[in-house]
């Protein structure tokens, strides 16, 4: 599952691209097989452990492109270990609404981002998470969880302050704000929940297979409920 729309931030052959808070590593392994070379980042060493063996298992299965490469490292997003300038792209998909100074980690991705580069920064849109604020603390208070709601102005001016160029946005995942929402009127971790477990049953049966009437019902349902907001910035030349 993207969130990332690669036609609004290309990657391809000789870029150099950072996935940072990488995760499970959904947007590193689109990067891969889109012949770049990728470095997925995370403080979490058990999530880079897993990323790098289906970096691995990608190559045995002839899923990555000749010359393309994937690489994990493990670290703080506030003091990265790169030089400046190592990247031609960069995303950091629902990182920030986790780091308290949310402003030194954009200038860390200012720092280690090419003159010209370009990167794609996603974080929970305001309406979805407020209300799933609302609905549970349990939701936000949860050790390493979600420490503040941007707005999408909050989250550009911070952009432009730390020296990026703002371009276009969109939303994304409307289909899974209901989820949440349920989730957290029942329980953030009550997964067996028969409501929630068959919100769940159907996202996954949309995502392996893309209906058509899903992906028009996320069409219509993103720009008012879409659970990400993602900017896309240019770091000038």
């Amino acid at each position: 599952m993207l969130t990332v729309d690669f036609n609004r931030l290309p990657v391809g052959p000789g870029d150099r691209v950072l996935d940072l808070g990488a995760g499970g590593g959904r947007h590193a392994f689109e990067v891969l097989r889109r012949g770049a070379d990728v470095v997925a980042f995370d403080m979490d060493a058990t999530e880079m452990e897993s990323v790098a063996a289906m970096f691995a298992a990608m190559g045995k299965e002839g899923e990555v492109p000749a010359g393309a490469t994937g690489d994990t490292v493990v670290g703080d997003a506030l003091d990265m270990p790169f030089p400046d300038a190592s990247f031609d792209r960069i995303i950091a998909a629902e990182v920030l609404e986790h780091i308290p100074d949310d402003m030194a980690a954009m200038r860390e991705i200012v720092r280690v981002l090419k003159p010209g580069g370009r990167a794609a920064i996603t974080v929970p849109s305001f309406l979805p998470e407020r209300i799933c604020w609302a609905l549970s603390e349990d939701y936000h208070t949860a050790p390493g969880g979600h420490i503040r709601i941007y707005t999408l102005a909050e989250l550009q001016a911070k952009l432009k302050a730390s020296g990026l160029e703002v371009g276009g946005h969109h939303y994304a995942h409307g289909l899974h704000s209901p989820y949440w929402w349920i989730k957290c009127a029942v329980g953030v971790n009550d997964d067996r929940h028969p409501l929630a477990k068959a919100y769940h049953e159907l996202l996954v049966w949309d995502i392996m297979k893309r209906p058509l009437a899903t992906r028009l019902a996320e069409a219509v349902l993103n720009p008012l409920i879409g659970k990400s907001v993602v900017v896309y910035v240019r770091k000038p030349a």
